[in-house]
């Protein structure tokens, strides 16, 4: 039998439910390297995802806590779009995939694993980056340390 080590994710998965909203929580730190912070607009916000299904797995969030696009302001989900196209230009450019996975999961059984606080998922995408590894044994191999892809998007969205 083969193992993959990913102990990292045993914080992730043994913790309790946070008490705040992580979504809020980075946004108002201000340690955009501490929080995977990659670009900050003026309604809304773009971060990697902390447990990426590919590299490059971005996440765009409203500053505002609302869970719902009936809920969100109308400036707040014209600037995630436009940050959506930049995180799909700066993706092209940085990872060349051959797709991109882009949408919003709404409420916790749409699969949003953090249902009260709306968030949009933009990630790249190949042939064969799923794997019987992800099927089989539901785990997700990410070839690129966070650090560096925090660095490439960052450096990106800084010179846009």
């Amino acid at each position: 039998m083969d193992y993959l080590w990913t102990p990292w994710r045993f914080q992730y998965v043994s913790a309790a439910p946070a008490a705040e909203c992580l979504f809020c929580v980075k946004a108002a730190a201000r340690q955009d390297d501490e929080h995977l912070v990659v670009h900050r607009a003026a309604h809304s916000f773009v971060l990697l995802n902390l447990y990426p299904y590919t590299s490059g797995h971005l996440m765009v969030a409203p500053y505002a806590h609302v869970a719902t696009l009936e809920e969100a302001a109308e400036e707040a989900l014209a600037e995630m779009m436009h940050l959506a196209r930049q995180a799909e230009k700066h993706l092209r450019v940085l990872y060349r995939p051959r797709g991109l996975n882009v949408g919003f999961n709404i409420g916790e059984c749409a699969g949003a694993g953090v249902a009260d606080h709306l968030h949009m998922h933009v990630l790249p995408r190949w042939p064969g980056d799923t794997s019987f590894v992800t099927t089989i044994g539901e785990t997700r191999i990410v070839p690129e340390d966070l650090a560096v892809t925090y660095e490439k998007l960052s450096r990106a969205f800084r010179g846009s």
